[in-house]
């Protein structure tokens, strides 16, 4: 009957894998803060990318990790550089069967960890950094990734990428704007994740956590220059503001389930003070009900799996 009932519910489509391909792995590199995850090989990312398809899962988002990193990201436009190499095997490998996303931001790329190029005085210039993503969406498209993901919340940047894949003759290829992408300490295992070289903070162009009239702006900005879906980063701490998104967008609003959101719940769990299971599927079904369209979530092949099982 509680199933019969149920307001909200979860389903493979809804779910979206984050994952992590590095520059000359030979075999999965497993995280020491994110238990069960790991960085890809093309191989291996192969395979996830495949399973993902298989369990019919709504997308997949690739981030890249490089070798090698310079002031201004620019292994990022590189086709053969490990994002759009990256990109490119996973559409050959899954066709149509799924979204094929990627991240498009520097933040991976540089050699001091920020989501832009940096002004002699070390401040993030969003004019210069807009050009490059431009740039980079045109090659992530080139790849063959059907949405791109702009991260680095600067200002204009929906705008810019779309004006570069229209002109490129890439009308096709979607955005999902990080249009509420908060500064959070819950981004820490994240960072292991791909390697980051940050010092500081990201303070000057992400959002304050205790603002939430601003996201409402934040989100009207993308939808106004042309954002096919808008995102709430992280989830879990910030329901009211996806609640918010929910209520006005006209476009599908997703949510991020980050690194520190599922670190938190794994670490829990592993010491046997939570039900693992069932506090997977209470957050994710939190996030869901809160409004998201789509879930980007760690768990995503794990919960399409207990789907397909009949277990949730």
């Amino acid at each position: 009957m509680r199933r019969l009932v149920a307001e909200v519910r979860i389903h493979p489509a809804d779910l979206i894998l984050p994952v992590f391909v590095r520059e000359g792995a030979t075999e999965p590199i497993p995280l020491q803060s994110m238990p069960g995850v790991v960085q890809h090989t093309q191989d291996s990312l192969r395979a996830a990318a495949a399973e993902a398809a298989e369990l019919g899962m709504g997308g997949i988002m690739l981030f890249g990790v490089p070798e090698s990193r310079d002031a201004t990201g620019s292994a990022s436009l590189d086709p053969e550089g490990v994002l759009n190499a990256g990109i490119r095997a996973v559409k050959e490998e899954v066709g149509e069967s799924i979204v094929v996303m990627s991240d498009l931001c520097l933040d991976e790329f540089t050699d001091h960890g920020h989501c832009g190029v940096l002004t002699a005085d070390g401040v993030v210039d969003n004019d210069a950094t807009l050009e490059i993503y431009g740039r980079m969406g045109v090659a992530q498209a080139e790849a063959g990734a059907d949405m791109v993901g702009p991260s680095g919340m600067m200002d204009g940047q929906v705008a810019v990428i779309r004006q570069a894949l229209d002109e490129a003759g890439h009308q096709d290829t979607a955005i999902l704007a990080y249009a509420a992408k908060y500064s959070s300490a819950f981004y820490g295992p994240f960072r292991e994740a791909v390697d980051s070289q940050l010092t500081g903070d990201r303070k000057t162009y992400q959002m304050d956590p205790a603002n939430r009239r601003e996201a409402m702006l934040e989100v009207s900005l993308d939808l106004d220059e042309g954002a096919d879906l808008v995102m709430v980063k992280p989830a879990m701490s910030y329901l009211d503001i996806l609640r918010d998104v929910a209520e006005v967008s006209d476009v599908p609003v997703s949510a991020y389930q980050i690194s520190g959101e599922y670190a938190m719940i794994e670490a829990a769990a592993a010491n046997g003070w939570i039900n693992r299971d069932q506090a997977i599927i209470e957050s994710v079904l939190s996030i869901r009900r809160a409004g998201a369209d789509t879930v980007l979530t760690y768990w995503a092949s794990e919960l399409a799996r207990w789907i397909k099982e009949g277990r949730l």
